[in-house]
């Protein structure tokens, strides 16, 4: 399973963007896709989950009201809409990949920068 991460930028407080990850290989082996990100000098921090099959999500808190995650099964591509942006949301943004009986993360995107100005 390979995933590729785009839609990254700069973009003023208050503004929108919309991420995407293209996932390819054997996808029928994906049990969800979640969305992470990572800002400067801080911890690795969860942003969403969807299940691949199911379609069911989950945020973090930080997130939470903010940003959407959707898929589009027929482009195996997954989505992160996210609104109401804010300096705070400045980070390097990964999607990974869960297989169905995994505990942990399997497989990594490339990641994409998300900067947002005050």
């Amino acid at each position: 399973v390979q995933l590729q991460a785009s839609g990254g930028g700069l973009v003023q407080a208050g503004g929108s963007l919309r991420l995407s990850c293209a996932v390819s290989g054997r996808t029928q082996s994906i049990g969800f896709v979640s969305w992470l990100r990572q800002a400067p000098g801080k911890e690795r921090e969860f942003a969403a989950v969807i299940s691949w099959s199911a379609g069911g999500t989950s945020y973090g808190d930080s997130v939470k009201g903010r940003f959407a995650i959707s898929r589009d099964n027929a482009k195996n591509t997954v989505y992160l809409q996210m609104n109401n942006l804010n300096p705070e949301d400045t980070a390097v943004y990964y999607c990974a990949a869960r297989g169905k009986y995994s505990s942990g993360y399997d497989f990594w995107g490339q990641g994409t920068v998300v900067t947002v100005s005050s």
